[in-house]
């Protein structure tokens, strides 16, 4: 906005010029701030807080560009939903999905609060090197965020710890709000256009929930079992990395990454779990061929000559390894194991149901608006490939069900959960992922996610 320009206006009302005179660093420092309020979490009741939260957003909405226009980027103004407004939404939702735990909430918004904030300022302040996937991030500003978030979301699993239960300090109060920082720290790092605010809320407040599923009593004889599996699953995910990279199945990233995932589920889950897990693998990699050369001359073929990355291997497979952990760590192996194989499947039977798709799939039409789009589209449906994916689902859930992962009566669950990610993933590529809000391996990860948490919704009902 040029200096001649009248001052911005939102409903009538007057809010001076949001962007002009705007500092970065009062905001950052407004940001962080507002983390004094969960220290309130320790006493109010749970509905005080989220009427707090309902009127934080109104305030931002229609109060705050007036009281402190330079706190607001430009831009701002020209949208109701921007990062001051995405903020107390994030904190609402962790309100919303956490009621009878709020110290998960306020341990979840004080890495928001203090780790993005810190991110910010110590990118601007110390330029560094820079994390390969995204140039725009600097590991100065990763490593602020590492350490302010695990201080503040310490301190305040602390403060709130009257209103937990079940998990005894050290792992409460230290452990797992510090593991949830380093996962809202990476998923920061990751190059969409999702407002941080909602990422990394997102990110803590399931990380800290996770957490809080495990039994301390287990975590001895965890380890016990994994320091025994270890050596062998070491020498044999690193054999078949290397068979995949020489393939030209996977990238070197993919390898070294899957390497650790592969070693990871055979500790926790066994070698049946592992070798679900490369059953799922085979499957993708061979579909991933299926038509090459037609989807090569169509522009639609995957990256890398069908390659998988390192990003591929986590957002495909990292449910499936926190699930595998859950199977030692939790009272509930049997809902572990079933979100396992169903992240496992649904990973697999989307790559299927997308390859065959885009290489025989004769008429594909988007989810959003039934309209017919070119092959390769995103949130594009072909009868085809989502045959392909039945199929894909069908056979890795009975899989599962064969390797003894999952009883006989799970493979309905599976099937049921893997296609439900995959039509939730096929949506949000439709409408998130051509803006760049989301990428394809975000979605995959929701895929994976949503179809595991379908799953046991579907088992519980079922039992």
């Amino acid at each position: 906005m040029s200096r001649g320009q009248t001052p911005t206006t939102r409903n009538g009302i007057g809010v001076g010029r949001p962007g002009l005179g705007h500092s970065e660093t009062a905001r950052q420092l407004v940001h962080m701030s507002m983390a004094a309020f969960a220290l309130l979490l320790r006493w109010i009741p749970w509905w005080g807080a989220v009427l707090l939260a309902v009127t934080a957003v109104l305030f931002n909405i229609f109060l705050l560009p007036a009281a402190a226009p330079a706190l607001f980027r430009t831009g701002d103004h020209r949208r109701t939903l921007h990062g001051i407004v995405f903020y107390p939404l994030a904190v609402l939702a962790l309100l919303l999905c956490f009621p009878r735990r709020l110290d998960i909430a306020a341990s979840a918004w004080g890495i928001l609060a203090f780790g993005d904030g810190a991110a910010t300022l110590a990118g601007r302040a110390f330029d560094g090197p820079r994390w390969p996937w995204n140039r725009e991030k600097t590991l100065t500003g990763t490593a602020a965020f590492v350490v302010a978030g695990s201080a503040a979301a310490v301190f305040l699993a602390w403060w709130c710890g009257a209103r937990a239960v079940d998990q005894p300090a050290w792992l409460r109060v230290a452990a797992v709000p510090i593991a949830a920082c380093i996962a809202a720290a990476y998923v920061e790092t990751i190059p969409i256009r999702l407002d941080d605010n909602l990422s990394v809320a997102s990110a803590a407040g399931a990380a800290l929930w996770l957490g809080s599923l495990i039994v301390p009593a287990a975590v001895p004889t965890a380890l016990a079992v994994v320091r025994q599996s270890i050596p062998a699953a070491v020498v044999v995910n690193a054999i078949v990395a290397a068979a995949g990279y020489r393939a030209r199945t996977v990238s070197r990233s993919g390898a070294i990454v899957g390497a650790i995932i592969g070693t990871g589920i055979v500790a926790a889950a066994g070698w049946r779990g592992w070798t679900l897990l490369l059953l799922t693998f085979a499957a993708a990699s061979v579909s991933s061929r299926v038509g090459l050369r037609h989807k090569t001359l169509l522009g639609i073929a995957e990256a890398r000559g069908g390659r998988r990355g390192a990003g591929n291997a986590i957002a495909n497979t990292g449910v499936a390894l926190v699930s595998a952990c859950l199977i030692l760590l939790t009272r509930h192996p049997a809902a572990a194991s079933l979100a396992f194989a169903t992240a496992l499947a649904a990973g697999g039977s989307d790559t299927i149901a997308s390859e065959v798709g885009k290489a025989w799939g004769r008429r594909t039409w988007s989810i959003t608006s039934f309209a017919r789009v070119p092959a390769g589209t995103s949130g594009a449906m072909s009868l085809e490939g989502t045959a392909a994916g039945l199929l894909g689902a069908l056979a890795l859930g009975a899989a599962a069900a064969a390797l003894g992962v999952v009883p006989s009566t799970s493979i309905g669950p599976v099937v049921v959960g893997a296609t439900a990610g995959a039509l939730l993933e096929s949506y949000l590529g439709a409408t998130l992922e051509a803006p760049g809000i989301l990428n394809n391996d975000v979605l995959n990860f929701i895929n994976t996610a949503a179809a595991a948490a379908i799953a046991i919704l579907v088992q519980g009902g079922a039992a």
